[in-house]
């Protein structure tokens, strides 16, 4: 399988790098202005989300009711109890930082444009897939605060869940349904534009990793880590994805769904938003000094999933076109 040379992993190396060698101005109270930065940011990302989505294709898809069900409780039960069990086993292994980041990652909604785009190329239903990567980040407002408010309290560290929820719904919410309602005069436009959407919102996410990063170079959070975080992260998010990837391609066929839908379930039942859940870290942890730490796992696991699936979706799509002209 050759290879694509993605600006956007290597932007986020890039601003990491710049981040370690210039951290002061996207530091809370720098030069950038990152309190203020960041929640336009967030909502500049939902509402170029909101512009883009079709709602014609989002009804196509929601008569699969069971399909959902499955691919939203892979989502956000399946995986945050497996999370559970996976930092249990691991011990005194992770830092507290990091074990938080492996539990948001995990806590996270699906992704919606790659779920759907490797759905295609597999494919698979696609406005299933449309309705199930919109549903999930629309049901992640609410429940990924929730399970990181439920973990935090267990480690006696105790979160404002309801100004968070209130932060996610002004800054993620409100600019998606506005989004929505932008698009009987601009939806032509977002169609004729995809390519400069989706280089503003990949643009905007790599401007939120600077910031996040700047606030734990400053603070030293990576002193006496390195290379062994990023090992043990790397592993964590391969062993996760492997055992979700697995449980809704076995459920999906327990269920009797037809390939179509069982392509669906398993891309958007086993993949986390990066494109999210940068954003959403910005307003669940705020200033925290170790942000960094609990982006990592979610970094990691964003390409890790890509090129598996990307794999998986060629795969499927030649079984299938093997089989249209047997």
């Amino acid at each position: 399988m050759k290879l694509k040379f993605d600006w956007f992993l290597t932007g986020m190396a890039a601003a990491i790098a710049l981040a370690w060698a210039l951290p002061n101005p996207g530091a809370s109270g720098g030069a950038m202005h990152p309190e203020i930065l960041n929640k336009a940011g967030v909502a500049l990302i939902f509402f170029l989300h909101g512009l883009a989505l079709s709602f014609a294709a989002l009804k196509a898809g929601t008569l699969r009711w069971r399909l959902h069900l499955v691919v939203q409780i892979c989502t956000f039960i399946f995986c945050p109890i497996a999370g559970l069990v996976l930092l249990w086993l691991s011990g005194p292994l992770l830092s507290p930082d990091l074990r938080l980041g492996f539990f948001y990652l995990c806590a996270l909604p699906s992704t919606v444009s790659s779920s759907v785009a490797m759905t295609a190329a597999a494919r698979g239903n696609v406005p299933a897939a449309v309705f199930n990567a919109t549903l999930s980040s629309l049901i992640g407002v609410f429940l990924t605060p929730l399970w990181i408010g439920w973990m935090l309290k267990s480690g006696g560290n105790p979160m404002p869940l309801g100004k968070v929820i209130l932060d996610l719904i002004i800054w993620l919410v409100l600019p998606l349904v506005a989004g929505q309602l932008c698009r009987p005069w601009l939806a032509q436009w977002a169609e004729r534009n995809k390519r400069l959407i989706n280089i503003a919102d990949r643009a905007t996410i790599l401007l939120l990793v600077y910031t996040s990063f700047c606030d734990s170079m400053k603070w030293g959070v990576w002193s006496g880590h390195g290379v062994r975080t990023l090992f043990i992260a790397l592993i964590g998010s391969t062993l996760l994805f492997a055992l979700v990837m697995s449980f809704t391609k076995i459920i999906a066929r327990l269920m009797r769904f037809p390939v179509e839908d069982q392509i669906a379930a398993v891309f958007c039942g086993s993949k986390k938003t990066l494109a999210s859940g940068v954003p959403m870290a910005q307003l669940i942890f705020g200033a925290h000094p170790g942000i960094s730490m609990i982006l990592l796992p979610i970094m990691i696991y964003h390409p890790l999933q890509l090129v598996i699936c990307g794999a998986l979706a060629g795969k499927w799509a030649r079984r299938w076109d093997d089989h249209l002209r047997s």
